[in-house]
């Protein structure tokens, strides 16, 4: 008997099955599903289209079309219908990331129309932690920042997305959007950081947060402060914060080539369990 698909674009009645397919990995999915959870699909309230592939009429996966590509609980047809669609609508994200093997397979597809792309990320670690580490005691200096202190953390903030991303978010619209980001991190109470004499040595952010889940971005540690042992104790801190207010798991993922946070992380308790890739443009 032949199975019949379809994609399409979700409709805003269709949340509950789009939270259900979310929730099959809440880890892995915790950047859209936070998302929707807020927005949900309505696509100028959700910044982007979520396409679904339905097999006999049933949504088995998801596509979050964006400012990034994400390919959710997507199998090979699921990814082949999605990179037809990505196709023929032109490339408008400024990445693509999701797990690696399903991004992997997207790119593949999408690789002789949108290529080449500024970089390639093929494997990033994917780390969970469920609770604190022992014989590691959080920094006390760490905390939330506060809304009178975003043009301090504002620098450390650029510095780590231009060291991380390898274009600064200034560029475009003169940094509008990211500067709103962040300023919604703070307010929410998900920013975090030590001062030392009103600069930032250290920070991070609880970027996005289910009740299942929550994900740590934004890791930063002062140049001239590395080596100090800051992103041990800080990412202790948040992972306090993140376990005791957010959610039951926290996660994060992280460049395989950077093996110095690597460390710092498994020190911290988080545990690989699996890999994101990203498509820079």
């Amino acid at each position: 008997m032949l199975t019949t698909t379809t994609t399409k674009v979700l409709e805003p009645g269709e949340l509950h099955a789009a939270l259900a397919v979310l929730d099959r990995d809440p880890v892995a999915n915790a950047f859209v599903a936070a998302r929707v959870r807020i927005a949900g699909l309505d696509p100028w309230r959700l910044g982007g289209e979520m396409w679904g592939w339905y097999a006999d009429g049933r949504l088995e996966s998801l596509c979050y079309a964006g400012a990034n590509l994400v390919p959710i609980g997507a199998g090979p047809e699921a990814v082949r219908a999605f990179a037809d669609r990505a196709r023929r609508g032109g490339r408008r994200c400024s990445s693509i990331v999701g797990p690696a093997g399903p991004t992997a397979e997207l790119w593949s597809l999408l690789e002789p129309h949108w290529g080449p792309a500024r970089e390639v990320r093929a494997c990033q670690p994917l780390m969970v932690a469920r609770s604190m580490p022992a014989g590691i005691a959080p920094d006390p200096l760490v905390r939330r920042v506060r809304r009178d202190e975003m043009d301090i953390v504002m620098p450390a903030c650029v510095a780590m997305f231009t060291e991380e991303v390898g274009v600064s978010p200034l560029a475009g619209d003169g940094g509008l959007l990211y500067q709103a980001r962040v300023a919604e991190l703070v307010g929410s109470g998900r920013s975090f950081a030590r001062f030392e004499n009103g600069r930032v040595v250290f920070k991070a952010e609880i970027g996005a947060a289910t009740p299942q889940a929550c994900q740590i971005q934004g890791v930063w540690v002062a140049p001239e402060h590395r080596g100090r042992g800051l992103s041990v104790t800080g990412m202790a801190a948040v992972l306090q914060y993140a376990l005791r207010e957010v959610a039951p798991v926290a996660s994060l993922y992280v460049n395989d080539y950077n093996t110095a946070a690597r460390a710092a992380y498994r020190r911290v308790g988080f545990e690989e369990v699996g890999a994101f890739m990203s498509v820079l443009f």
